[in-house]
């Protein structure tokens, strides 16, 4: 099954991507409790890499599909799932990577979206929260997904948003996005 190409963030007006983000068609895995039947064999690395059996997955579109059935148990753990059987598949951090955002507006009417490393398209606000970490290695950046499902926004992605908060001399340092403040300090 042939899986569309990902979307140039840069060409899209905020309105694209909020259509694109209505039109993404995600499987009920949160209502399919098969049983489970053991191990994947997959990990994903934190630089968001997907791997089977020790080696990375090459094809895209099998990462695209894999990322569609992921879900977040209530213990922590994460779980390929299908209508018919549940595997664990080991996460090193979180499943996803935000590489690009794009933002529209300033102050309390401007509205971001990130694209992911699995071509998914997710725009910040109360349903997409931003969190903020620290970290030995210095602050580490969230986005909420779906169902627990967070990315880690690229360290150039979070310098950009770093830059926009700073500019916009709010206090604490934060942004808005789709009427939401997202403040940058862990907690605040």
């Amino acid at each position: 099954m042939p899986m569309d190409p990902l979307p140039d963030l840069a060409t899209l007006s905020l309105a694209e991507i909020a259509r694109l983000v209505e039109e993404q068609r995600l499987p009920p895995v949160e209502r399919w409790n098969p049983t489970h039947c053991g191990d994947s064999e997959m990990r994903i690395a934190r630089d968001g890499t997907w791997y089977h059996q020790g080696s990375p997955i090459g094809r895209p579109a099998m990462v695209q599909l894999f990322a569609r059935i992921l879900r977040r148990e209530a213990d922590g753990g994460y779980v390929l799932v299908t209508p018919v059987e549940k595997l664990d598949i080991t996460v090193e951090d979180v499943p996803f990577i935000a590489l690009e955002m794009k933002r529209d507006g300033a102050g309390q009417d401007a509205r971001i979206a990130f694209r992911l490393n699995t071509g998914d398209l997710v725009a910040a606000g109360p349903d997409h929260a931003l969190r903020f970490t620290e970290s030995d290695d210095g602050p580490r950046p969230y986005l909420h997904v779906r169902g627990g499902l967070e990315a880690r926004l690229a360290r150039p992605v979070y310098y950009e948003l770093a830059e926009i908060a700073l500019g916009e001399g709010a206090d604490p340092p934060g942004l808005w996005s789709n009427g939401a403040f997202f403040a940058f300090a862990p907690g605040a």
